[in-house]
Formats: structure tokens, sequence, C-alpha cells
């Protein structure tokens, strides 16, 4: 009987272990918001944000270093898209020529503005990169369409996409600018636009690196102005994620998340996220029992899930408010920001016990 309770004592408490998850804060240096965030590897990340804020580590986040963009300081950089050490876009957010997208080779040293925004009712959401010279940024609707513009150059030159080859808006139909992964890409070809804010909160999808783009509705919560899809996030061509909700309801778990596994075309809802989550991004971890799996992060202003099902069910691990996720392109890394200047990395360390 000893035994076997003690069997059954090792088993509970390796359990546990294998389904934690933690944030591990680290020290940014600036009480900004930061809402743009792009990890790189282990030891290089990217964040972003107001007050024409920017950031960069090189040893993992022992140290965050402030770089400065010249004439930014009014701007909001609400996106952000790094390659290395060196090379990271980013994008900043408001109406007319407050949209602009900003680049540097040298590791923030310098800055070249590429694209500022001319139209006085455009008004950029986010950018999103296929490699260092194929990217997208889109705006919310203009003259009835949203808003899409094209690099295959390396931002040198940024071309608008014919407004034929975009579906009509609906009525108060939007992007939101909370993350910076209301657009997101896969391969070298796939991308999606998610929305929000109307009576319905759609999907956006191209396979033509964003020279033709489709439309679906999606059961999120919408119909509201605060209310829609904040995130996607895809594991492939097929098999993706949304999430959102109401971001004046901040800790309401309502029709919040949906799942799709033919590309964006259909979405079904799921359950189990503890509130509004604006950011979403798959890590990898090492599990001895499995070998490694990928882990589904969500992020919002009170609270993260994680999940280890590609969406379907959750858990919730901590209660810190973020407003953005982002794991490096190989998935190795991840790291988390927000509110007040608060930025930290995913630890796996439970997770791999």
């Amino acid at each position: 009987m000893k035994l076997r309770l003690f069997l059954l004592a090792v088993l509970v408490v390796g359990s546990s272990r294998q389904a934690a998850a933690q944030w591990i804060e680290q020290t940014s240096g600036v009480t900004a918001r930061l809402r743009g965030l792009s990890a790189v590897s282990e030891q290089v990340a990217w964040a972003s944000g107001s007050g024409g804020t920017c950031l960069r580590t090189i040893d993992g986040g022992k140290t965050w270093q402030k770089l400065t963009v010249p004439d930014a300081a009014t701007l909001d950089f609400r996106d952000i898209e790094a390659f290395d050490a060196n090379t990271a876009y980013l994008l900043s957010i408001g109406e007319g020529d407050k949209s602009r997208i900003y680049k540097t080779t040298d590791g923030g040293k310098t800055w070249t503005l590429q694209f500022k925004n001319d139209h006085p009712k455009a008004f950029f959401d986010a950018i999103a990169f296929w490699d260092r010279n194929h990217g997208l940024a889109f705006s919310d609707p203009v003259d009835g369409r949203f808003a899409v513009i094209r690099t295959v150059d390396g931002g040198k030159t940024w071309q608008p996409v014919p407004p034929a080859n975009i579906p009509l808006a609906l009525p108060n139909e939007g992007g939101f600018a909370a993350s910076g992964t209301c657009l997101t890409v896969y391969g070298n070809k796939h991308a999606w636009l998610s929305t929000g804010g109307a009576a319905k909160a759609r999907v956006f999808r191209s396979t033509d690196q964003g020279q033709t783009w489709q439309v679906a509705e999606t059961p999120v919560l919408a119909g509201v102005a605060s209310a829609g899809i904040f995130s996607a996030v895809f594991r492939d061509g097929k098999r993706g994620v949304i999430s959102g909700g109401d971001y004046r309801k901040e800790k309401e778990a309502v029709d919040n998340v949906a799942l799709t596994e033919d590309g964006g075309q259909s979405w079904q809802l799921v359950k189990g996220v503890t509130g509004y989550r604006s950011g979403l991004a798959f890590v990898s971890v090492k599990l001895p029992a499995k070998g490694g799996t990928a882990v589904l992060l969500a992020v919002g202003p009170a609270g993260s899930d994680y999940s280890l099902d590609g969406g379907k069910s959750w858990r919730s691990f901590d209660e810190k408010g973020y407003d953005s996720v982002s794991a490096a392109r190989n998935g190795n890394a991840a790291w988390a920001s927000g509110a007040g200047g608060r930025i930290a990395k995913f630890s796996a360390t439970a997770l791999a016990r």
C-alpha cells in the first residue's frame, strides 16, 4: 500500500511539473508600453512601443539596449520584424504620415525611413515578412477596402496591391494594432489578415504573397469597436489559430479563440483561455515523454495560457499582463512584452522536467 501511494505521489508531482510553464521577467529599462516584439534566437530579440521606443537584446535578455530612431520620439512603434542582431523593420501606427516603416541593418545605429504614408485616411496596423526581402504591411480600409503594400526588395520600394484584388470591407471593419500579429505569414507565400469591429470578425487570406486575397467569416466575438480578432498564428499552410475578444473586457473569454485546418477557409470555436488574448505564438519545447512538442502561447493584459495540442485545450499559467508574444523563427525561444516596459522570457524548464 505504501509503495502504491508513493508511486501515485510521484506520478502526480511529475504530471504537475510537466504542466507547468513560466514567464521570467527581465529589466527593459523603459516604461513605454511595448506592443511590438520580435524574437530572433535564444540570445537576440527586439521590442518596440510608445514614445518612439525601440529595444534590443543580444544576451538573452540579461540587458536591453535602448535605440534611437531619428525624429521618432512621438511615434508609436506597434510592430517590429527582426532577422538577426543587426537587421530589423519598424512600423509606426497612426493616421496620415504617422504610419511609417523604418529599417536598420547595423543594430539600430542608423535607420532608413523606407515608407511614409501619404493618404490622410490610411492607418497602418501591422507588418510581416516571409524572408529578409519579401514582406507586407496593411492599413485599415481606405475607400471601402483594406490597403495592402508589398515589398520584394527588402523595403527599398513598397508597392500597393490593386484594390480590386482585395474583397470589400464591411462597415466599421478594421484591424487591431495591439500586438503586430493581426497580420501573419507562413512559408514563402501564405498570408492572413485578421479583423474585427464590424458585425463579423473575418480573416483575409492570400496564397500568392499578398497579390490577391479572399475572405472568410469567423465565429469570434465582434460587433463593437473593441471586439474582434487580435492575433493569428499558423503551424503550416493549413493549421492555424486566431484569438482576441473584447479589449474592454480583459477577463472575459467569450467566443475568442478559433481553429482552422483548411488554411483559413473555415473556423471552429474552442474554449479554455481565461480572458481576452491579444497575442499568439508557437514555441518548441523538448519533453522527454514526447521527444518535443510545439507549445502554443496566448497572452493578454489579464494573463497567459498555453496549449500542448495546437489550441484544442488550454491551461492558464500566469496572471501578469502582456500585450505581445513572439517566438524565434526556429521556435527555440519566446518573449512576451506589455505595459510599463514589462518584458519576459518564456521558461520551458518546468515543462521539460
